[in-house]
């Protein structure tokens, strides 16, 4: 099985593809049009509203350089934040499969956490910006 560890950096970029075209289609509608609506909500939740400028902000920017593949971990990490905190207020209470539960949060939150420490891998712009070019994310 050895030779599907030289497919390892096909699936980093799938990684980053899903998660990053799912967070930047839910952060896009926050940040252009629904911004004040979010911040309502947030705020509904017991939480600041200053903190669904950041979420909107880590959703959108953090979902696109995800897509990139740069400053991937850092985005990865407040991403994963950011799923966090919506399970732990939004969607916990509704189970791991009930209606509004837990379970796609959780998978995207995965996916961003394995990113955390696997980085974007060699097809992806942190890979051309790494010292020495050596195709692995620092």
């Amino acid at each position: 099985m050895r030779y599907l560890d030289r497919l390892q950096p096909i699936a980093l970029l799938v990684m980053r593809l899903a998660l990053g075209a799912i967070i930047v289609g839910h952060g896009y509608h926050k940040v252009f049009g629904g911004l004040q609506h979010h911040a309502q909500f947030v705020s509904s939740l017991g939480l600041p509203a200053w903190t669904a400028y950041l979420s909107s902000l880590a959703e959108f920017f953090g979902g696109l350089l995800i897509l990139v593949g740069l400053l991937t971990r850092l985005a990865a990490f407040t991403i994963c934040i950011d799923l966090c905190v919506a399970i732990w207020k939004v969607h916990w209470h509704n189970g791991l499969m009930g209606n509004g539960g837990f379970e796609f949060p959780l998978a995207l939150a995965t996916l961003a956490f394995g990113l955390i420490f696997f980085g974007a891998g060699p097809i992806a712009l942190d890979a051309i910006r790494a010292p020495g070019g050596s195709g692995r994310s620092k």
